[in-house]
Order: structure tokens, then C-alpha cells, then sequence
């Protein structure tokens, strides 16, 4: 909050964070459990999902109190931290770290396969360099595109990349 950083309300979370960061996980659980298809690219779904929110918020809060230099991804140009679209070194390092992370917590969970977690981290570098894409371009400057809703697409890229690659790498 001293650097001028922090999300709206003081950094503080409410409902609409947990929609807008969990709704793509929800809807692959609830695939995963119901649908007449083979649960595990559903699963896959559902770990990518999370891995990538995880990528997404280890890249913003790392990037933003340690990026020590950080470019608007569109053009390249230097701009503060905390930018939207601002991407660092030490930010997309930290969201690597992060998808791996949680993408092992879903191989021990027995979750997704080792091979799913690659498929993870890939699927969740692809989104959040997406979701800074949006950021730079479209965040602020659409009146409904908030931050959940960045957060929701972000995290369903996440999902629905994972899953192609095992579709593709799969047939």
C-alpha cells in the first residue's frame, strides 16, 4: 500500500476476487465429476486453472514490489511497477515458480500425471502473458472489463490451453 500499489479497498479481497479467480476451476471440477467424458482432461482443467491464477498472482505481487525494471508488454516501453500490462524478469520468474508449484501439489494430488504438469506450467505462462496482454490494452479502458473478469478469463485461457495441448499431443 505505500507504494500505491495495492489493489482497490486497501489490497483487501472480496466476492467478487473469488469468482472471478476460482469460476473456470469450479466449472472443470464440476466437469470432472459429472460429465459422460474422461474426467482427467477435466482435471487437467482444473489444476491448470488454479496453477495459472497462482502464476498470475506470484508474477503481479512479486513483479510489482521487486520487478527491478518492467516493460509495458505491448511496446516494450519502461513504465512503473504496478502498471497494467507491466510485465518484469523477476515477475515472470516468480509466476513460473508459482504454476510449478501448484501444478506439483496436482501430481501429488493425484490429480494430473507428471506429463500434465508440463502441460500446466506451459498452459499457465501462455495465460498470464495473455492476462497482461488484456491489462495493457483493454483493463480500465472497457467499462465491465474489471479485474475479476481479467481474472476469469485469464484462468479459463489457463484451462482451455492445458487441455488442448493434451488433446493435440494426445490424437
Amino acid at each position: 500500500e505505500a507504494k500505491g500499489i495495492a489493489e482497490g479497498r486497501g489490497g483487501a479481497r472480496g466476492p467478487e476476487n473469488v469468482w472471478g479467480s476460482a469460476a473456470s476451476a469450479a466449472i472443470c471440477a464440476l466437469l470432472a465429476a459429472f460429465s459422460p467424458w474422461d474426467s482427467g482432461i477435466f482435471k487437467l482443467g482444473f489444476v491448470a486453472s488454479l496453477a495459472t491464477k497462482l502464476s498470475d498472482t506470484f508474477a503481479s505481487e512479486i513483479g510489482k514490489a521487486y520487478g527491478k525494471t518492467t516493460y509495458l508488454i505491448t511496446s516494450l516501453e519502461r513504465v512503473e511497477p504496478g502498471t497494467e500490462g507491466a510485465v518484469s524478469l523477476e515477475g515472470t520468474l516468480a509466476g513460473v515458480v508459482g504454476s510449478l508449484l501448484l501444478g506439483l501439489w496436482g501430481v501429488l494430488a493425484k490429480q494430473i500425471w507428471l506429463d500434465g504438469l508440463g502441460l500446466c506450467l506451459v498452459a499457465a505462462f501462455v495465460a498470464t502473458t495473455a492476462e497482461s496482454y488484456i491489462g495493457a490494452t483493454v483493463q480500465g479502458k472497457v467499462p465491465w472489463m474489471t479485474n475479476e473478469v481479467v481474472n476469469f478469463i485469464n484462468t479459463a485461457i489457463g484451462a482451455v490451453v492445458a487441455m488442448g495441448l493434451f488433446v493435440l499431443l494426445r490424437y
